[in-house]
């Protein structure tokens, strides 16, 4: 949908506290379904976990973020920390399951999507991010050649403060 703007990118290069100043500044937000899930299995058995059973974590992404879309406001910029696209393509990268095309054509976003670049000087690991810097440059690199493949305008978030950041993305979506 033409609202629904996608802030994904690298783990810890700053999607969450840019999404936090957007929210701040009156933006409607969805809460990224990665790290909801993560705190889920972590209070409970864990098998669902991306570290644990990648393909298992992937499943239950789609279906929350499916859900996100649905449960989504209908008025003004709606800004999705990750989407349905990353999670198809974390689908298909841990199952081979082909689902990054069929779910990302089906279920559109706005064609500009922000990615936050990989950021070491920011990244910081924590309860629910445990793996290193490589792996989450890794991941950077198939999310970025996922949103080409669904024909995206990936636009590259600059390492700058936090409020420059939402400047950055207000200004490019002609606010």
């Amino acid at each position: 949908m033409n609202r629904f703007v996608v802030i994904s990118g690298c783990s810890g290069g700053g999607k969450s506290t840019l999404l936090v100043e957007l929210q701040r500044r009156g933006c409607a937000v969805v809460e990224e379904p990665g790290r909801q899930i993560v705190r889920e299995e972590m209070a409970g058995d864990g098998r669902a976990l991306p570290w644990v059973d990648p393909a298992a974590f992937a499943r239950r992404a789609v279906v929350m973020a499916l859900a996100d879309r649905e449960r989504a406001p209908t008025d003004g910029w709606v800004f999705f920390d990750r989407s349905l696209v990353d999670a198809a393509a974390a689908l298909e990268h841990a199952t081979g399951e082909a689902a990054l095309e069929p779910l990302g054509r089906a279920h559109r976003y706005h064609r500009r999507v922000f990615l936050a670049p990989p950021w070491l000087e920011i990244y910081m690991n924590d309860p629910e991010r445990p793996h290193g810097f490589e792996a989450a440059s890794a991941e950077y690199r198939r999310l970025v050649a996922a949103y080409e493949t669904l024909d995206y305008e990936a636009v590259v978030l600059p390492k700058v403060e936090v409020g420059a950041r939402a400047d950055f993305v207000l200004k490019a979506l002609g606010e």
